[in-house]
């Protein structure tokens, strides 16, 4: 039930956490919590450990998880089976191929077994390595393989500003959400860019992904604008000595401010 007591349904915004076990093996694949991480030795100290924001029915998770969405409690622990159709599908003999080996080489990349690779836009996973050539799984790690979510809907996200936020924070991941200053007023939505984000890459392509989130979730909001501030450093100050005068500070420049805008 939802935070009101009325059922999960689609469209809604959600706030989960899970862990994620391959039942063939029994190996934990998968988890938004710190402490499992540390405990499976998936933790490496780099990944950020939060709940997974997730819009049901949008096919963001699997569609075995899509559908028992629908059917769980906000803050009960719940368990779901996933088989292969119902999860990533079955794996594909098709999607199995060899490449030469001179390939790899060419783009320095010394291929070894396990390793994930991005060959012709698309990832996969190096299987073995022969003489000259190597074989190549295209297929999903988890193709053909039972998945086992443990997991809790944390919290459904009611109101405009926090739905945006989980919009901006999916789409532009690097940057905390809070430093993002967002305004929703009559049909128009602002975001201040924090100057973390001002040079991420692929940031442009990031800006149209959360417009074009905006333009299907929220049809109210006609215009979406991007501000990016630009401050000038303040100069330094150079230690002086008693005797010295100080020097009379510069007058401060106004802030430019470098609004795009998206409808």
């Amino acid at each position: 039930m939802g935070w009101n007591g009325l059922p999960i349904k689609n469209g809604d915004f959600l706030l989960v956490n899970y862990t994620l076990k391959v039942k063939e093996t029994g190996e934990t694949v998968g988890t938004t919590l710190e402490s499992v991480a540390k405990e499976t030795k998936l933790y490496h100290g780099e990944e950020k450990y939060e709940p997974f924001f997730v819009v049901v029915g949008e096919g963001w998770v699997p569609k075995g998880l899509d559908e028992a969405l629908l059917g769980f409690e906000v803050g009960k622990a719940s368990s779901i089976e996933l088989p292969p159709e119902k999860g990533y599908g079955a794996r594909d003999p098709k999607k199995v191929r060899l490449v030469p080996l001179r390939k790899f080489t060419a783009e320095g990349i010394a291929p070894v077994p396990g390793l994930q690779v991005n060959m012709d836009g698309k990832t996969a996973q190096i299987r073995s390595v022969g003489a000259g050539r190597v074989q190549v799984d295209y297929n999903h790690p988890f193709a053909g393989r039972t998945l086992i979510y443990d997991l809790t809907i944390e919290k459904t996200l009611e109101s405009e500003e926090d739905k945006v936020r989980s919009l901006i924070h999916k789409r532009i991941s690097p940057v905390e959400q809070e430093k993002f200053k967002i305004k929703v007023e009559n049909g128009e939505l602002s975001v201040e860019i924090p100057e973390d984000a001002f040079f991420l890459e692929g940031i442009q392509v990031s800006k149209r992904t959360l417009t074009a989130d905006v333009e299907k979730f929220f049809p109210q909001i006609q215009t979406v604008t991007f501000y990016e501030t630009f401050k000038k450093p303040k100069p330094e100050v150079p230690a002086t000595s008693p005797t010295t005068e100080p020097p009379k500070q510069a007058p401060q420049t106004p802030a430019a401010t470098a609004p795009s805008t998206s409808t």
